[in-house]
């Protein structure tokens, strides 16, 4: 196999595994939200505040793999392709935007031992899961053209 053939083969392999990495996370992010959604009506209790902090670590760490491992490898000029480079940059700032919303949460939620209230939850958490599905249609646009 040509050397050329052999890299662009190494970095399909990359991509498949990041993209496979990406999507359980999802799945494991998703369990979690419906885990904390049933909650409700939303207290101060330990339960609560168990499954939140749960969920907010895998938000991070589900953002940040998407954000620092798929964007990255794209700009650090790994991807090569046009189309994917073309999609990468088109949806890039409502990528972005979800990302900040994720963080968001996580910072108003990270000190969980510190709310007295969870009166805005069931809304944040609401407006998230739409962000969070936003994200999803928008990875799964590069992630296909990535398996190419």
């Amino acid at each position: 196999m040509p050397v050329t053939a052999q890299v662009t083969t190494e970095r399909r392999q990359q991509a498949n595994q990041l993209i496979s990495e990406l999507q359980n996370e999802r799945q494991e992010l998703w369990s979690l939200y419906f885990h904390v959604a049933e909650l409700k009506p939303f207290s101060a209790q330990k339960q609560v505040k168990s499954k939140l902090t749960q969920f907010s670590q895998i938000l991070v760490d589900y953002v940040s793999l998407g954000h620092f491992g798929v964007y990255e490898r794209i700009l650090k000029g790994n991807e090569r392709r046009t189309g994917v480079l073309t999609v990468a940059q088109e949806i890039y700032p409502e990528f972005t935007a979800t990302t900040e919303a994720a963080i968001s949460f996580n910072d108003k939620y990270e000190n969980i031992d510190k709310i007295a209230t969870f009166d805005t939850l069931e809304q944040e958490l609401s407006t998230l899961g739409e962000k969070l599905a936003k994200r999803i249609d928008l990875e799964d646009k590069l992630c296909e053209l990535l398996k190419k």
